[in-house]
């Protein structure tokens, strides 16, 4: 082992480009709230909440000691069978009087990819268990990220993490804010093969696009139609990302399921789930059922659901979500501000606070490396940023103020400058 490089990291990162990074490791050391520092004790504006997720801000205690109070009573258990635990009562029945649906059931896993995984084979099964078992298609949108697990890449929208996809059968796709184009690929297949429909109420790591005025509303009519179910993927949209506890509430429709992750426990801990339809859940909850033959060694971990019970104490006590009311609007003028910038081909926001800059299609033609520059020069002057395939996006905590945004702004634009 003495011949080891001792500058080589033996971390594999997801979605790096491991030889330009395995001798230079950004390292991350300690948070508070909107804050970051690094090993070289540098301070940094979070304004992507790690991934989207750290929604109650970094540091807090409260969330730290509900654990650590887990942890020394009963840290970890099963689930399977009639196994169950109080975080996870508890937990499932208060998601379930949040849930936009009525008779809500919650099926518990460890992140959103488990949970697309989780709805999808709810869905299939379902119609299985209701005599329609040649319901297996499922349809998602251009520019969708529905997490890199079997069914999730099967559904992704964005070609370049398609990688060996498709890994499951009857997947298709349609048009990210055509709602027509929906209706017409569910008749070209035929309504009776046709199990889900996969829908982000805004689409987020394809790019943040805000769903078209009547978008949300219109698909739900078509699905209802055809007697397909809408899955909402509220993984990054929900718990207060929008506004909202699911993402989905403002469009005034009811899903039939809804997949959660992320802001759940504000990424303390990980933790993800389903949340079922009592129509979509009775055939499984009816006497005399079958399993579900679906789980995992962690699904309803008590430890992760103690985290959740305070991330959403935390939420309903500081008024998070009318807070991210009050920066939708702020967050998306920020962004338009960029607009005039010679790099920048559209600047997009408006639903949650969550907002991107598309950068010039032939400067990225010429540089595919530009989201990455312009976040590089964000963070040299002090801020965190979230570089896409062709976009740079921000979804600060939700504990992020006004005050914070003529930071964000300067370094945006500072980062622009530097990368035209």
């Amino acid at each position: 082992m003495s011949d080891v490089d001792a500058t080589d990291t033996a971390f594999w990162h997801p979605f790096a480009a491991m030889g330009a990074v395995r001798h230079g490791e950004f390292v991350v050391t300690r948070g508070e709230d909107v804050w970051l520092w690094d090993e070289a004790g540098n301070r940094y504006l979070d304004a992507t909440a790690s991934l989207w997720c750290v929604n109650v801000g970094h540091g807090r205690r409260e969330i730290a000691e509900a654990v650590a109070a887990q942890m020394s009573e009963l840290a970890t258990y099963h689930t399977f069978t009639d196994f169950a635990n109080r975080p996870a009562l508890e937990l499932t029945r208060r998601l379930a009087g949040l849930a936009p649906v009525p008779g809500a059931k919650i099926f518990l896993v460890n992140g959103g990819g488990e949970a697309i995984d989780t709805a999808a084979k709810i869905a299939r099964e379902y119609f299985a268990r209701t005599g329609q078992p040649e319901r297996t298609v499922l349809v998602s949108r251009r520019h969708a990220y529905h997490g890199t697990h079997g069914f999730g890449t099967a559904l992704a929208g964005i070609p370049a993490n398609r990688l060996a996809a498709p890994f499951v059968p009857d997947v298709v796709q349609v048009e990210w804010d055509d709602p027509e184009a929906l209706d017409a690929e569910i008749e070209r297949i035929g309504p009776g093969r046709v199990a889900a429909f996969f829908v982000e109420p805004v689409i987020g790591a394809g790019g943040v696009y805000p769903p078209p005025p009547g978008y949300i509303e219109r698909v739900r009519e078509i699905c209802t139609r055809h007697g397909v179910l809408l899955v909402i993927d509220s993984v990054i949209c929900g718990f207060g990302r929008l506004g909202d506890w699911f993402g989905v509430d403002r469009f005034g429709i009811v899903p039939d399921l809804v997949t959660f992750a992320k802001g759940i426990t504000s990424g303390y801990v990980q933790l993800g789930g389903v949340v079922a339809h009592e129509r979509v859940a009775e055939p499984f909850f009816a006497d005399g059922a079958p399993p579900f033959r679906h789980g995992a060694t962690y699904s309803g971990h008590p430890t992760a659901c103690a985290a959740a019970l305070a991330n959403l104490d935390v939420m309903e006590n500081e008024g998070l979500l009318k807070r991210a009311d009050g920066l939708e609007l702020p967050l998306h003028e920020a962004v338009q501000s960029l607009a005039d910038h010679p790099l920048v081909a559209e600047a997009r926001g408006g639903t949650g606070v969550l907002a991107a800059i598309e950068l010039d299609p032939e400067r990225l033609a010429a540089n595919p490396a530009l989201p990455a520059a312009v976040a590089a020069g964000a963070r040299r002057r002090g801020v965190l940023v979230r570089p896409m395939v062709s976009a740079v996006a921000v979804s600060p905590p939700l504990t992020f103020t006004e005050g914070h945004i003529e930071l964000l702004t300067e370094a945006l634009r500072g980062g622009l400058d530097d990368a035209k």
